[in-house]
């Protein structure tokens, strides 16, 4: 046994992409009359749209999604033109995600444009004067007839791609990526909670998408927030600093292999909501534990808790229901099954595959489009017979051996 714990070295974990970066979210203003109308106006103000859980691209970037080393962006709106639309669309849902200061201010603006559906409405006057979303990103024919085109919000649907957060976020920056958490967050909330929970009243968007209002008048119209629902995460190891991996019963792919992981109960801490659900699902006891970080995790409203754990025991009883099978691996056993194509590493937007990357040491390629996953390539060893080849191609080449880019 180890005289040092496994946890001495142990370190927090880098920015999450699903985590917000540096937006300001002006809580003081949500509640302001008008609060669309006028962020909308301002040149700066950038939309960005939100459809069924996803978020727009620009067309032909929702086909890169599976790919390593690529970047996506978030489609993005003129406020000016897209508060015309706002304004004959009612069933499209606009959320006032904040500002990021500096010198140009810009504002963001998500609309969630589920609802909206072809000949909703017709054009507008303003959209008529402006030319049309079409001419203004100059995205089809100019000669194309404005009186046959449909307005953007209508035309979203296939004007874009849309990708969810798990395709979107290990490509984006982490401003955008944190925008469009935000936005699916609150899009999903508003999507399933139609009506007052104490109630059944119908509710209605408030303070600039963050809430809701209960219509029902003689129960106070009450203000609701979103619900979200807490999970802890736990990265545990043994004493010899093996990771304890599972796969569970909910996971389509049979390679997948992840940590423990599952929701706060009612009354129960976080610390005690990580050593239940090893006890639970692998028949593991947990001694000590050490904070990580937090993750956002909008699949629909969970906020995940990250810990590492010391195992007390070590004897692996899986509960055969929601979990599968478990083992212990050391890092060079890991590696091994990465390669083989045996196990698989947990996608890169989540917090479980930052915690593996943690007790490895090191960064996890990501999954290719032919489904290989393994380690980042280290960069090879400068040995005497690298030198020797190395001189014999400059000597060949004409060209010195600093020159050999």
């Amino acid at each position: 046994m180890s005289v040092f714990s496994p946890l001495a070295l142990t370190q927090t974990l880098p920015f999450l992409p699903l985590a917000q970066g540096d937006i300001d979210y002006e809580v003081a203003r949500r509640g302001e009359p008008d609060l669309f109308a006028k962020v909308l106006a301002e040149p700066a103000t950038k939309v960005i749209l939100v459809k069924d859980g996803k978020v727009a691209v620009p067309h032909g970037q929702g086909a890169i999604a599976d790919y390593a080393n690529v970047k996506m962006r978030l489609a993005q709106l003129p406020g000016a033109y897209v508060a015309a639309e706002l304004e004959s669309h009612p069933s499209a849902l606009a959320i006032f995600l904040g500002s990021y200061g500096g010198r140009l201010g810009e504002h963001v603006i998500a609309v969630d444009v589920t609802h909206v559906q072809p000949n909703d409405t017709t054009i507008t006057a303003a959209t008529a004067r402006s030319g049309g979303a079409d001419d203004a990103f100059a995205e089809v024919p100019a000669h194309e007839s404005q009186e046959n085109a449909k307005s953007l919000l209508e035309s979203a649907a296939t004007r874009f791609d849309w990708v969810d957060l798990r395709g979107f976020a290990p490509h984006a920056s982490a401003r955008e990526a944190g925008q469009a958490t935000s936005a699916i967050s609150l899009s999903v909330w508003h999507a399933r909670q139609r009506h007052c929970p104490t109630c059944g009243a119908p509710v209605e968007p408030a303070l600039g998408g963050w809430a809701q209002h209960c219509t029902n008048d003689e129960d106070g119209n009450r203000l609701l927030f979103p619900r979200i629902e807490p999970a802890v995460i736990t990265a545990i190891v043994d004493h010899d600093d093996r990771l304890l991996l599972q796969h569970n019963s909910a996971w389509r792919n049979n390679g997948l292999y992840s940590v423990s992981a599952g929701f706060v109960e009612a009354g129960e801490n976080l610390e005690h909501a990580c050593r239940r659900e090893a006890k639970e699902e692998v028949g593991i006891e947990i001694g000590e534990l050490k904070y990580l970080g937090s993750q956002p995790w909008p699949f629909p409203s969970s906020l995940m808790m990250a810990f590492k754990g010391v195992a007390v025991t070590t004897d692996v009883h899986v509960d055969g229901e929601e979990t599968l099978q478990a083992r212990w691996v050391t890092r060079d056993e890991y590696m091994s099954e990465l390669v083989s194509g045996r196990m698989e590493a947990p996608g890169k937007a989540t917090i479980a595959r930052y915690m593996i990357e943690e007790w490895l040491g090191r960064e996890l390629w990501r999954k290719r489009p032919a489904g290989h996953v393994g380690m980042a390539r280290p960069r090879p060893a400068v040995t005497r017979p690298a030198i020797k080849r190395w001189y014999r191609l400059s000597l060949s080449s004409g060209r010195l051996p600093g020159e050999l880019v």
